[in-house]
């Protein structure tokens, strides 16, 4: 029997926009001075308005309109997160062109069979190194009309700045006043908005159709949920290329507060203590990053900083379980012990967060029960959802007033979620994509014969119409034994021990046993050597007894959490981590299994070798 979860029927639900630029132009029209968007530039940050936003936007627009672009006519966008890509987003949209997406890793065969596949007719690239992959296949790409690069100057030709394109605009609208006004207005909202190209963890990158009734309604789904305002401050440093990122410029759009942009990862504790946000969205490998860091410093230093430390943690977790499982508010002596560890030891890492957050969105991919505790009890609450790009990311999440650690929280309104017979997560309306571009058969495939998107996703929904992600379906694999086994699963709880590896990579399919690799992150792994005066290399370090010693324990630990079928009896370390460039990892951090395997073979086979 299937168990079905639709969202709230009575929550006031905002009409959806036409299409994305009908949001803007609302958002300008409601806020004209209201702050939109922080820029970091090479002398700070400056604040960019709605209206001067829109005034850039529509610059853009004429420019591509100047050059030719029709509606869905398609535009690429290669870069790292930037202000630029917003601007050269929204300017794609309100000029009635479709935003084809590329990674900024994107190896540049993959680059030219995306904007072949998806038809692009232009390209914004970030930089040089973006242009180059252009230029060195440009015999490749012969749609490709125009290159705008953010970075750097024109060639005259082929290759134009973004600067020459908005004076392109400028000069339209002076001849045409009303040139995008009116193109805004053949907008419908069946039109395509994104070709988003899932990175996958196999295979070629398939195009993702979403159209604009797809953003318009995750903007007006998020804006019900009530709990962000116009007076937030966002940090964004998500890969725009995702629909994690771009589902968090819908909600903008929708509710009007102000984001801070800047995808450089190293700089993010740097931004945060700048512009002290009060949201901000992240993958898992950032949360697990800053707990690993924060619990093997005060491991390592020990003595009664340690014991602090510990205390403050169980104190909060304690009254943190207390509150989200059985609804029990902390009594008057609890509240006196949380006023104390927050002085003594959480405060700090609330600083080191901008000191204002709210709330963490965790999305993109499991997230440890045991990081999502470490942070509620620190009073920084992570909310982690679930959704794809095929959902236009936002499907699911936990709301701050009933949060339930483990699960991925209730489904959004106007959309509705249901349990196939295996188990499988099935989800359908108005969030859900058109299908996959130019492939008839994929998108006939992940669609039931009554219209129901499948997830690949295995499941459970609790009383509380909160939904858990068990595994992918792919992932749970049998032994040679016959006994199931949930490798996300284990490799996620994991995750919420290890002090010092990036990414565990279990084994089972067909095998006496499970088996693990584990790939070792190069800033804890210096951090750790560091504290034990080890020297040497990253690849000698990685054979240094006190590193193998620390990763078997770990192991150990995890092995006591594990049903006898489910403990790890081998691992081996990789010589190197896991790297979008090598292709091991999805841009959104996702390792791919597959890749992994394929490279760390023999390995693998070395571990079953005789047993």
């Amino acid at each position: 029997m299937t168990k079905t979860m639709t969202g709230s029927a009575t929550a006031p639900f905002p009409t959806p926009a036409r299409s994305v630029a009908h949001m803007l132009q609302e958002r300008v029209r409601v806020a004209p001075n209201s702050s939109a968007f922080m820029r970091r530039t090479q002398t700070g940050w400056t604040t960019i308005s709605w209206q001067n936003f829109n005034e850039q936007v529509v610059h853009i627009a004429a420019g591509l309109i100047g050059l030719g672009l029709k509606n869905e006519e398609r535009v690429a966008i290669a870069s790292m997160t930037r202000y630029e890509w917003v601007a050269a987003d929204l300017g794609i949209l309100t000029a009635g062109g479709a935003v084809t997406t590329v990674y900024a890793q994107t190896e540049p065969d993959d680059v030219a069979y995306i904007l072949n596949d998806s038809e692009t007719k232009f390209v914004f690239a970030e930089n040089e190194e973006q242009l180059t992959k252009l230029r060195n296949r440009k015999h490749q790409i012969p749609n490709v009309q125009k290159v705008i690069v953010f970075e750097g100057r024109g060639d005259g030709d082929w290759v134009i700045s973004l600067d020459e394109l908005e004076e392109m605009g400028r000069q339209q609208l002076r001849s045409t006043p009303r040139l995008v006004s009116d193109r805004i207005e053949t907008i419908k909202s069946e039109n395509l908005a994104t070709l988003m190209y899932t990175s996958g963890t196999t295979g070629r990158p398939k195009g993702v159709v979403l159209l604009h009734s797809n953003w318009a309604f995750e903007g007006a789904t998020i804006e019900t949920l009530g709990f962000l305002r116009s007076d937030d401050v966002q940090m964004l440093w998500l890969p725009l290329a995702h629909s994690f990122g771009s589902v968090l410029l819908a909600a903008q759009l929708q509710i009007g507060f102000t984001t801070a942009v800047d995808g450089q990862v190293d700089r993010l504790v740097e931004n945060l203590s700048f512009v002290k946000p009060t949201f901000m969205g992240a993958v898992p490998r950032i949360f697990e990053k800053i707990y690993a860091k924060v619990t093997g410093d005060v491991e390592h230093e020990g003595g009664a900083k340690a014991k602090i430390f510990n205390w403050a943690l169980n104190v909060g977790v304690n009254a943190a379980k207390a509150k989200r499982i059985q609804g029990i508010e902390p009594d008057r002596a609890t509240k006196a012990q949380l006023a104390i560890a927050n002085k003594l030891v959480f405060s700090k890492l609330q600083k080191r967060m901008g000191g204002r957050i709210r709330f963490f969105v965790s999305g993109a991919a499991a997230l440890s029960t045991d990081v999502a505790w470490f942070f509620e009890a620190a009073g920084l609450t992570i909310l982690e959802g679930y959704g794809l790009t095929e959902t236009s990311a936002a499907t699911t999440l936990n709301r701050p007033h009933s949060v339930g650690i483990g699960t991925v929280g209730e489904i959004f309104n106007g959309m509705e979620i249901k349990l196939d017979t295996d188990g499988e997560i099935l989800i359908k309306g108005p969030g859900v994509m058109k299908g996959y571009h130019n492939l008839p058969e994929e998108t006939a495939k992940c669609f039931t014969s009554d219209g129901w998107f499948r997830t690949g996703d295995i499941g459970e929904i609790d009383e509380q119409g909160r939904v858990k992600i068990t595994d992918r379906k792919k992932d749970l694999v049998k032994t040679s034994n016959g006994k199931f086994v949930a490798l996300s699963f284990i490799e996620s709880k994991y995750k919420g021990i290890t002090k010092i590896a990036s990414n565990m990579i279990a084994q089972a399919i067909n095998k006496p046993f499970v088996a693990a690799l584990v790939a070792v992150d190069a800033d804890s792994l210096k951090a750790f050597a560091d504290q034990r005066k080890l020297e040497g290399s990253y690849s000698s370090l990685l054979r240094d007894k006190a590193v193998t010693d620390q990763i078997a324990g770990e192991i150990d630990q995890l092995n006591r959490t594990l049903n006898p079928w489910e403990q790890i009896k081998e691992f081996r370390v990789l010589p190197t981590d896991l790297a979008i460039e090598s292709g091991e990892l999805t841009p959104s951090m996702k390792v791919k299994r597959d890749a992994v395997g394929k490279r760390y073979q023999s390995l693998i086979e070395e571990m079953y070798a005789n047993k």
